[in-house]
C-alpha cells in the first residue's frame, strides 16, 4: 500500500498532494470523497442498530416496554452504548476503508501522528486555552435553567463516564468523522462542482490532487455548521452557545488544515474538553457537590 505525503502548497490558494500516479498521466483518486462520507455514516448507524436490537433481546422489551424505555434513557446505559457505537465504527472502518482506497486508513484521512507528537506541547496548551476562554464567553451567555446535558452530571459513575468519554473517544471519532472524511469530502465536491466545463479542465483534475483556498474554506464553513448543530441538542439550541462551537470547530479545522494532521485537531479538541471537565471537576470539589454542576 502507498502513503500518501501531506498536503504542501504549490501555487497562490491551491494545495496539492505530490503522490506517484498509479497511471502514467494519471494522479490518485482524491479520497474520502462523499461517497465515502456515507458509507461511514452507514456503518455507524448500523452500529447503532444493533445495539438497540441486543438491548432489546437483553430486556425482552417486546414484552416489557416499560422497562426498555427506562434503560435507554439510563445516562450510564447511553454512555457505555455510545463508547461501543464509537468503537465497533472505527473498527469497522479500519478494516474496510484500506480495501477502497488502497492505502492504509490513517494515510487515507491523513492522521499524521509524528506532526501531533512534534507540536503536542503546544497543542495541548493552546487547547485548554481556548477551552477557557469559551467558557468566559458562555458566562455571560444567558442559558435556559436546565438542558438535556444536565443528565449526565448527577451521579458520580455518570460524571466519570462522560469525562471519559468527552476528553478520549469522542474527540478521536468526531475529528476523524468531521475533520478526517467530511471536510476533505466537501472540499472535493466543491471544486468539482466548480471546475471548468472542457478536456483541459477534466485532464488537469485527473493528473493532479490539486484543492482550492476556496474549498477550503466552504467546506471549513459547512462543516463548522455541522458539527455545531450536532452538539446543540445538548445545549438546548441555545444559539449563541451554538455558534460559539461553530467558532470553535472553524478552529480545529484551521489546525487540521495548518498543520495537516486530524492527530493535531484530535488531541486539541481533547485538550479543549479536557479544560470543561477540569472545571466541573474544581467546581464540584472533586465531583463530591454534583449540585454545583446543574442548573
Amino acid at each position: 500500500m502507498s502513503t500518501i505525503p501531506p498536503l504542501v502548497p504549490v501555487e497562490q490558494g491551491n494545495y496539492e498532494t505530490p503522490s506517484p500516479a498509479p497511471v502514467e498521466g494519471e494522479a490518485p483518486p482524491r479520497i474520502p470523497h462523499l461517497g465515502h462520507v456515507l458509507i461511514f455514516l452507514v456503518i455507524l448507524f448500523s452500529a447503532f442498530f444493533l445495539a438497540r436490537q441486543a438491548l432489546l433481546l437483553v430486556t425482552g422489551a417486546y414484552r416489557a416496554q416499560h422497562l426498555f424505555e427506562g434503560v435507554v434513557h439510563n445516562p450510564t446505559y447511553l454512555l457505555a452504548t455510545q463508547a461501543g457505537i464509537y468503537i465497533g465504527t472505527l473498527l469497522a472502518a479500519w478494516l474496510i476503508f484500506p480495501h477502497l482506497w488502497e492505502r492504509g486508513f490513517t494515510d487515507g484521512i491523513q492522521w499524521n501522528a509524528p506532526k501531533a507528537r512534534t507540536l503536542a506541547v503546544r497543542i495541548i496548551p493552546v487547547g485548554i486555552a481556548a477551552s477557557y476562554m469559551a467558557q468566559v464567553v458562555s458566562h455571560f451567555i444567558a442559558t435556559p435553567k436546565s438542558m438535556p446535558m444536565d443528565d449526565f452530571f448527577k451521579t458520580q459513575l455518570d460524571v466519570w463516564l462522560t469525562c471519559a468519554m468527552g476528553t478520549l473517544l469522542a474527540p478521536l471519532i468526531e475529528e476523524i468523522f468531521f475533520r478526517g472524511f467530511l471536510f476533505p469530502a466537501l472540499a472535493i465536491a466543491y471544486d468539482w462542482l466548480s471546475l471548468a466545463k472542457g478536456p483541459e479542465a477534466v485532464m488537469r483534475w485527473r493528473s493532479t490532487t490539486t484543492l482550492t483556498t476556496a474549498s477550503y474554506v466552504f467546506s471549513g464553513l459547512l462543516t463548522s455548521i455541522f458539527f455545531a448543530l450536532l452538539h446543540g441538542a445538548q445545549l438546548a439550541y441555545t444559539w449563541p452557545l451554538v455558534l460559539m462551537l461553530w467558532c470553535v470547530s472553524m478552529f480545529f479545522t484551521w489546525v487540521r488544515v495548518k498543520t495537516q494532521s486530524v492527530a493535531c485537531s484530535t488531541l486539541l479538541h481533547a485538550s479543549y474538553n479536557f479544560a470543561v471537565f477540569l472545571t466541573a471537576f474544581i467546581g464540584s470539589k472533586g465531583f463530591t457537590h454534583l449540585e454545583n454542576l446543574t442548573r
